[in-house]
């Protein structure tokens, strides 16, 4: 599992972060802290390094920091254009000259989780991350990612410029790397179905539910709104919300219930910072009310229906189309746009109705 919380900054994120995993190891699972937020080092009181590091029995925490994983990325590039390429260039390019351009850290971050993810050394990896926008965007790269390269690899092909370099593609190749391809083989060899492989893992986990995240709130009115914003955005990334954590309740509790159903709220105490088991022991089972969080898309292709979870968002702020090709719906909702691909009794037909439910679905029929 991995594991993420959502939230305004300041509600206690990463105190939580930090108490689910005392918890969690202590029950006996290995569990992976990882971090860009220097607020959990200062709360931890132990140094976080870039490379994992052992905090208690069966708890281990790591720094992913986006300078120090651009670097070694960087390597393996330069690895790899030595393989294929006769007369390589990046050698003279060092990983310690370049800057994180935006966007970067988020991809890094990813990448770095998937590796310890597919590693089989930890049985929850939790993240720690900005807890916004930008932690919902980067779970959605493999999504939206995949969407990109299936679109305008076949749009490259079809075009007039794809077909007029497609001679070339072979002797090029042929002089330049230690391989002969075709205009087919950019996107049929080796190495593209590698990554095209990587990103249907990251879109599998997502629909299993193999990665999900937690609201965390105060009863502050901005926190709350800011909570119920990211539940909906959540879903635009394809992340399951299993759950509200209200920490420090004081009196709003009935409003968080009727803001945020269905998902199950907890109470938490106010606990002195350092006092993690005391925080971990007020946690419920995250990882058992996984399985009951609402799917973020059901579809029925018996009622020709796809139904979109869009909690927080009015009839307003989501707007629905449909591609001339018919092989997908767009959602778009705060601020971010989502691409589901049709299954095949759907694929190639027209939406025939939308209506917004008042559980916060968008059922879409064909």
């Amino acid at each position: 599992m991995i594991l993420t919380f959502l939230g305004k900054g300041g509600s206690g994120r990463s105190a939580i972060a930090l108490a689910t995993a005392y918890q969690l190891s202590q029950a006996g699972k290995r569990v992976l802290l990882t971090t860009q937020d220097p607020t959990t080092e200062l709360l931890l009181e132990t140094p976080i390094r870039l490379e994992p590091t052992s905090i208690s029995s069966n708890f281990w925490a790591v720094n992913i920091r986006a300078t120090a994983l651009l670097e070694q990325s960087w390597e393996e590039v330069k690895k790899l254009e030595a393989q294929y390429v006769r007369f390589p260039l990046l050698g003279n390019v060092y990983g310690q000259e370049l800057a994180v351009l935006p966007g970067m850290d988020q991809a890094l971050a990813l990448n770095a989780l998937r590796e310890y993810y597919e590693s089989g050394n930890y049985d929850v990896i939790i993240f720690d991350g900005a807890g916004d926008l930008t932690t919902l965007r980067m779970f959605a790269i493999p999504e939206h990612l995949s969407w990109y390269i299936r679109r305008f690899r076949d749009l490259f092909l079809n075009s007039d410029l794809g077909k007029t370099i497609s001679p070339f593609i072979q002797p090029i190749s042929n002089a330049v790397l230690n391989v002969t391809w075709t205009a087919e083989d950019l996107t049929d060899n080796p190495n593209a179905s590698e990554a095209n492989q990587m990103l249907e893992r990251g879109k599998t986990a997502l629909e299993q539910g193999k990665v999900a995240a937690y609201l965390v709130t105060t009863d502050d009115p901005y926190a709350l709104k800011t909570a119920k914003f990211l539940w909906g955005s959540a879903q635009q990334s394809g992340l399951r919300v299993a759950g509200v954590l209200l920490n420090q309740e004081t009196t709003v509790r009935e409003v968080v219930n009727e803001e945020f159903t269905p998902l199950p709220i907890t109470s938490l105490p106010p606990i002195d910072p350092g006092e993690w088991m005391a925080l971990g022991n007020a946690l419920p089972d995250l990882l058992g009310t996984i399985s009951q969080a609402p799917p973020t898309v059901e579809i029925d292709r018996n009622q020709r229906t796809v139904k979109v979870f869009l909690p927080g968002f009015s009839k307003q702020q989501v707007k629905l189309s449909q591609p001339k090709h018919q092989q997908e719906i767009t959602i778009d909702a705060g601020d971010q746009r989502r691409n589901i691909p049709l299954p095949p009794p759907l694929r190639g037909q027209p939406v025939t109705g939308a209506k917004f439910l008042e559980d916060g679905h968008l059922l879409v029929s064909f």
